[in-house]
């Protein structure tokens, strides 16, 4: 088989979040038997046909970048992730529906990894507010994924989707909320199905097709994601 085209997307949020679980089921299609706890990062690819259907259809990689999820607040756990925040085409945003402080901490997640060199430098591990204006040129796509929507009862189902819709708009990114142990929330042709190919397709564009900063038709810009301020960027 030919050597394909890669991109390379971060998968990050808490640990127990499900990335893991949602990367084999991208990845493989497949559910995930026995979740484990990822040490340091795991890499998965998926192949993606990039605008199928169309005459510009074409096969690339997507490496998946599973990151440990551990929040401690000691700066080099942080200086340790970030080896693996260089060359990003893309970022998944995972967080538990279940778990409020997992959907407020995508906020510094995104930060740590979008300021890999802070990291390294250790400002970001300093009290202090950010101004996330500093985000709003951004061109590297982002996507929100909610897990665990099995775990929500029906009756509050509602209740905290819209409350977690607001991270999605903030980020300006699309937003899937799905349970990994089921394979038909991402079953091909579903609306879930159709925002990833989207994503991916954004993905590579930036990797292989923007040119000198330019912004490509139909790719968001960052204004929601660059209004205000976050509080103290240390992991509790």
């Amino acid at each position: 088989m030919a050597s394909l085209d890669r991109v390379k997307v971060l998968v990050l949020g808490d640990s127990g979040v499900g990335k893991s679980s949602l990367v084999h089921l991208l990845c493989q299609n497949q559910v995930l038997g026995n979740p484990f706890w990822t040490v340091g990062c795991s890499v998965d690819v998926r192949v993606h046909d990039y605008k199928e259907g169309t005459p510009e259809e074409k096969t690339y990689y997507i490496e998946l970048w599973d990151v440990g999820g551990s929040v401690g607040s000691a700066s080099s756990v942080k200086s340790t992730r970030a080896v693996f925040y260089n060359s990003i085409n893309g970022i998944i945003l995972v967080h538990d529906l279940t778990n409020k402080k997992s959907s407020q901490n995508l906020y510094r997640w995104s930060l740590e990894a979008l300021n890999r060199d802070l990291v390294l430098t250790g400002v970001l591990v300093t009290n202090g507010d950010y101004d996330r204006e500093q985000f709003a040129d951004n061109q590297i796509p982002l996507l929100v994924i909610g897990t665990k929507l099995d775990q929500i009862h029906e009756t509050k189902r509602q209740e905290v989707l819209t409350r977690t819709s607001f991270i999605a708009e903030d980020f300006n990114a699309e937003e899937i909320n799905l349970d990994c142990t089921n394979t038909r929330y991402l079953a091909a042709g579903s609306s879930n199905a159709v925002k990833l190919s989207r994503f991916f397709d954004k993905v590579i564009e930036k990797r292989y097709f923007i040119r000198d900063n330019n912004q490509i038709p139909g790719f968001p810009d960052r204004k929601r994601f660059g209004g205000g301020t976050l509080k103290s960027l240390h992991y509790d």
